[in-house]
């Protein structure tokens, strides 16, 4: 959690909670394309949307577009001075934007006194492919190279009275993205944007993303998150709340725990625990369910959860908080334990 706060639309980034981001992957242009796939990650618990405005049309296309949405919008902007004022003006609730590359001097001034005027906070984006020379030249390729690139281009907004600032340095590599946002914690007291950048498609974009940013977040780093992925954006919301949720940064849900099983197993577990992590899904309720192979040590490790079950070859046994432990024919467990379900989700 950093010491200073910036507000986003209605959204706070700096205190407990830590919200979670994505990106279109439409043109910003086409209004009803990018409100249908906003609204999708609205639907999905993403916090915060940025969106690609790459010329007029894009900037425009703000305006029309957040008075259908409900989150915040972040305007990515590079390249262009007038297109980063065009897009404030136009209602972007953040910009995102690289000063390195905005321009010089007074295309900069020109971007901090539109930002100061409609109160907007700027989101400073460094990662590996935009380390100005003399930083590479002094580091090398390195964590810190990429930390005081990074703190450079804040320094610039902040000559310039911008001190609304969030900040961001990711890498593709988890261990450079770590170290990075590690030092840089240990520098500045803006809120910090997480994330592996270009992490890659769906099966390891997520196992990358969530061996990163879990590991800044178990240790106090970041306020706010966004999963890359190569793949449908709300797949990014969906693995960003399971990584804040195996982390503890969110509790109310239903946590289902589930042994992988082994030869001991007689009754189909694996597909029982599908079944529960389908229904429980978007359920927002702090409720622990175990779906346990055996009863070698399912009913131990299931004692704490407010439902569990553990299977046997001719009966299944069902605990519940509360309630004495029943044993029910196999055939008949699953039924029965969907009907315990169903009550503690009520």
């Amino acid at each position: 959690m950093s010491l200073k706060k910036v507000n986003i639309g209605n959204l706070t980034l700096g205190g407990d909670t830590i919200a979670v981001q994505s990106m279109t992957t439409v043109k910003t242009g086409d209004v009803e394309n990018s409100v249908a796939q906003i609204l999708r990650l609205e639907k999905a618990g993403c916090d915060i949307v940025r969106v690609a405005v790459a010329d007029e049309e894009d900037a425009a296309a703000l305006s029309y577009i957040k008075p259908r949405v409900g989150v915040p919008l972040v305007a990515d902007v590079h390249f262009s001075a007038r297109l980063a004022v065009l897009a404030v003006e136009n209602g972007a609730d953040k910009l995102r934007i690289n000063p390195g590359n905005i321009g010089g001097e007074r295309e900069i001034a020109l971007v901090a006194d539109c930002v100061k005027a409609h109160g907007v906070p700027v989101r400073v984006g460094s990662n590996t492919g935009s380390i100005e020379r003399h930083f590479l030249e002094r580091y090398g390729r390195s964590p810190a190279a990429l930390v005081e690139s990074a703190l450079y281009n804040v320094s610039v907004l902040e000559r310039h009275g911008v001190e609304n600032i969030v900040l961001s340095v990711k890498a593709s590599s988890v261990p450079f993205t770590v170290e990075a946002y590690t030092l840089l914690s240990r520098k500045t007291d803006y809120p910090l944007h997480l994330g592996v950048t270009e992490a890659g498609g769906e099966r390891m974009g997520i196992v990358k993303s969530a061996a990163g940013i879990g590991a800044l977040l178990l240790t106090g780093i970041g306020d706010t998150i966004r999963v890359s992925l190569s793949c449908d954006p709300v797949k990014e919301v969906i693995a960003a709340h399971d990584i804040l949720r195996a982390v503890g940064r969110e509790t109310e849900f239903v946590d289902v725990v589930s042994c992988p099983t082994c030869g001991r197993c007689s009754y189909d577990c694996l597909t029982l625990a599908a079944k529960v992590e389908e229904r429980t899904r978007g359920v927002k309720k702090k409720r622990k369910v175990a779906v346990m192979g055996c009863v070698v040590n399912g009913p131990g490790e299931a004692r704490d959860c407010d439902l569990g079950i553990a299977g046997g070859k001719e009966y299944c046994v069902i605990m519940q908080k509360g309630k004495s432990d029943e044993r029910v024919p196999a055939a008949q467990a699953e039924a029965a334990f969907f009907e315990r379900l169903e009550e503690i989700l009520k």
